[in-house]
C-alpha cells in the first residue's frame, strides 16, 4: 500500500536542516552538490527526484551543482546515454556548473590507489571472483583473509603496475582495500577497488585496461570537485563507512559528507534499468522513449511538462523512510499543470458520421470558440460547421437508458458552440452495423441556446466532416496493471495489454498544429494530447498524455 504521509512539502527537510547547521557552524562556506548518473541507460522518474534535490539545493543556497558521469563500467556505458542524460537534465530546467566524467580523474585515482598500497592499506589479490565471494563470509559469519593479503608493499606495487600495463587477463588479479574481513558490514570486508577489463571506454578509449569500482571512485570524485554534500539514496547507506574510510586514509582537496534519502518508489512502475532494458530489448515497448515508459524521454514524448515533474518532486518531498507514492499523485500534478496551459480543441477519436438533413448541402459557417475557457489571454479560434459532422461513437446509443443524456433516436442534444440536433434515423449496412445517423437541427438554437427556453441536458463535441483532419491517435495508459510489478516473480505478467490502443480514423478540427510541435492540447471531453515526434501534416499522430479524470480510482477501490 502507498503511504499518503510520503507526500510532503519540500520547502524544509532533514537535508536542508543539515546544510543550515553546517553553514551556521562554518563547516562550509559554499554549498556544492552533484548529480552523478552512470551513463548506462536513460534517466527515469526516480532520477528526476535526485535531479530536483541536488540542483534545487544548489540554487536555493546560491551554490552550484555538477553533472558528473560516474563512468567506471565501460561494458555498459555509451555516448548515446551521455547525450540523453544531458538533454533530460536541461529539459527539466536545470543547468550544471561543470560536466566532468569520473574517467577524467583516472590518473588521479590511480595515484590514490598507489598511495593506499604504499600505506599497506591495499593489496593485489590473485583469487578469482568466485573465491573472493566464497571467502567474504555472510551476515552472520566473518570472512576469511585472502592468502595474498600479506603481500609486501613492493610486490603489490609491481603487480598493480603490471595490471595497468596490460600484462594480465581479465579477472586474473584485482586490487582490494585492506580493512577488516570480520566487519559486520560486508562492504568493509576488503572491498575490491580495481579490476582488469580489456574494454574500450567511451571517454578514454584504450588508454586503460584497469578500471576503478564505483565505491572507490565516487567519494574521491566528490572530493576532487569540492562537493560539500553528497546526496545519495538509501541503498548507499551501508556504503557510507567505505566512502568515509577512503577519504579518511587519503589526502584529498576537500572532505565531502554523504547523506542518504529515500528513493522514489512509484506505483505501477519499474525503475530497475535491467528490467527497463528488458522491456526495450524484448519489444514490449518501442524504445526508451516509448510514451508508456516512465523514463524522462518517454514522459516527454507522452506530453509531460518539465513543470509537472518538478512540481511532483516538490509535492512528495524528501524523507529518510522508504515508502511508495501513489501514481495518482504524479497524474494529479500533470493534470493541474496541463489544465492551466493546454489549448482547447475538439477531436473525435472513434468517429460516427452525422448527416444534418435540413442543413443546406453547400453551406458552411464558423463559430467562435475560446482556446481556454478560464484564460482569455489564449484568444479564440474559428470552428467550422457543415451539413456532415462527426461525433464520438460512444455519444450515441440506439437503445439508451433513461439517464443517457447523449444522442439516441428521437432524442435531442446540444452540439458544443453550435446547434441543437435531434436523431431522426439510423442508417445501417447489410451487416447491421451503423454507418451514419440522420439528424435535424434547430436553426434558432445557434450558439447552443433556444429561444423557447427548452432545456437540453446533453452537450457533445463534434468536428465538421468537410474540414476535419484525419489523424492517428495513440491512447496510452499505465504500462502495468499491478501496483507493484517489480514484486512479482515475473514482472511480464503484470503488463497491461491495453496500455496502448491505436485509433487510426480520428478526426480533428483544423485549428491544430500537426507537425510535432510540443503544444499541449485538451481535446474537449477526451483528455490531454500532444503531437508525436513522428507526426507530419501528411500523417498526423497524436499521443494521449492523460485522461481528464482518474480512470483507475474505481479499479483500485474495488480491489
Amino acid at each position: 500500500m502507498s503511504d499518503p504521509s510520503a507526500v510532503a512539502d519540500d520547502s524544509s527537510n532533514f537535508i536542508r536542516d543539515i546544510i543550515d547547521a553546517d553553514l551556521a557552524a562554518n563547516k562550509v562556506s559554499k554549498v556544492v552538490t552533484r548529480f552523478p548518473p552512470e551513463p548506462n541507460g536513460y534517466l527515469h522518474i526516480g532520477h528526476a527526484k535526485s535531479i530536483c534535490l541536488n540542483f534545487g539545493i544548489a540554487r536555493d543556497y546560491h551554490g552550484h551543482c555538477n553533472l558528473r558521469f560516474d563512468d567506471t563500467n565501460p561494458e555498459k556505458e555509451s555516448v548515446e546515454y551521455v547525450n540523453s542524460i544531458r538533454h533530460d537534465v536541461q529539459w527539466l530546467g536545470f543547468e550544471w556548473h561543470s560536466n566532468p566524467f569520473a574517467s577524467d580523474y583516472f590518473d588521479q585515482l590511480y595515484d590514490y590507489a598507489i598511495d593506499l598500497i604504499k600505506q599497506g592499506k591495499a593489496y593485489v589479490d590473485s583469487q578469482n571472483a568466485e573465491q573472493i565471494r566464497e571467502n567474504r563470509g555472510t551476515l552472520t559469519e566473518p570472512g576469511n583473509n585472502s592468502p595474498y593479503r600479506e603481500r609486501s608493499v613492493d610486490e603489490n606495487l609491481q603487480l598493480f603496475e603490471a595490471m595497468k600495463n596490460d600484462e594480465y587477463a581479465d579477472g586474473e588479479h584485482v586490487l582490494r582495500a585492506k580493512i577488516d574481513m570480520s566487519s559486520p558490514n560486508i562492504k568493509m570486508r576488503d572491498p575490491v577497488l580495481y579490476r582488469i577489463r580489456h574494454v574500450t571506454h567511451h571517454n578514454t578509449g584504450d588508454k586503460w585496461c584497469i578500471y576503478p569500482l564505483y565505491d572507490f571512485t565516487h567519494g574521491l570524485s566528490d572530493a576532487i570537485e569540492g562537493v560539500t554534500h553528497s546526496l545519495c539514496t538509501l541503498e548507499f547507506e551501508d556504503h557510507r563507512p567505505l566512502y568515509d574510510w577512503i577519504l579518511d586514509n587519503l589526502e584529498t582537496p576537500s572532505r565531502p559528507v554523504q547523506i542518504e534519502f529515500a528513493r522514489l518508489q512509484l506505483e505501477y512502475s519499474l525503475t530497475s534499468k535491467r528490467k527497463l532494458n528488458a522491456l526495450v530489448n524484448e519489444g514490449h515497448v518501442s524504445g526508451w522513449d516509448d510514451p508508456r515508459m516512465l523514463t524522462i524521454s518517454g514522459m516527454r514524448r507522452r506530453g509531460f511538462t518539465p513543470e509537472s515533474i518538478v512540481n511532483f518532486c516538490d509535492m512528495i518531498g524528501i524523507t529518510k523512510k522508504n515508502s511508495t507514492i501513489e501514481m495518482g499523485v504524479l497524474e494529479t500534478a500533470l493534470r493541474d499543470d496541463l489544465n492551466a496551459r493546454a489549448t482547447r480543441r475538439m477531436a473525435v477519436i472513434n468517429p460516427l458520421k452525422v448527416v444534418i438533413e435540413n442543413y443546406p448541402e453547400d453551406e458552411e459557417e464558423f463559430f467562435t470558440g475560446a482556446n481556454h475557457p478560464q484564460n482569455p489571454d489564449f484568444g479564440t479560434r474559428e470552428v467550422p460547421f457543415s451539413r456532415e459532422i462527426y461525433i464520438e461513437r460512444e455519444d450515441f446509443m440506439e437503445e439508451a437508458p433513461a439517464k443517457f443524456f447523449r444522442l439516441s433516436p428521437g432524442r435531442e442534444v446540444r452540439l458544443r458552440f453550435a446547434y441543437y440536433i435531434t436523431c431522426r434515423e439510423v442508417i445501417k449496412n447489410a451487416g447491421g452495423e451503423i454507418e451514419h445517423l440522420v439528424c435535424s437541427y434547430d436553426p434558432e438554437s445557434r450558439g447552443g441556446g433556444s429561444p423557447d427556453g427548452r432545456k437540453v441536458k446533453g452537450t457533445i463535441h463534434w468536428v465538421s466532416a468537410r474540414h476535419a483532419v484525419r489523424a492517428t491517435v495513440n491512447l496510452y495508459d499505465r504500462l502495468f496493471t499491478s501496483a507493484n510489478p517489480g514484486a512479482a516473480a515475473d514482472f511480464h505478467q503484470a503488463l497491461n495489454p491495453e496500455s496502448k490502443i491505436v485509433m487510426p480514423e480520428a478526426r480533428l478540427e483544423p485549428a491544430i498544429e500537426l507537425t510535432g510541435n510540443p503544444i499541449a492540447y485538451q481535446f474537449e471531453r477526451l483528455g490531454y494530447f500532444i503531437s508525436d515526434y513522428d507526426s507530419s501534416s501528411e500523417q498526423p499522430i497524436f499521443n494521449r498524455t492523460m485522461t481528464l479524470r482518474d480512470s483507475w480510482a474505481k479499479i483500485e477501490q474495488s480491489r
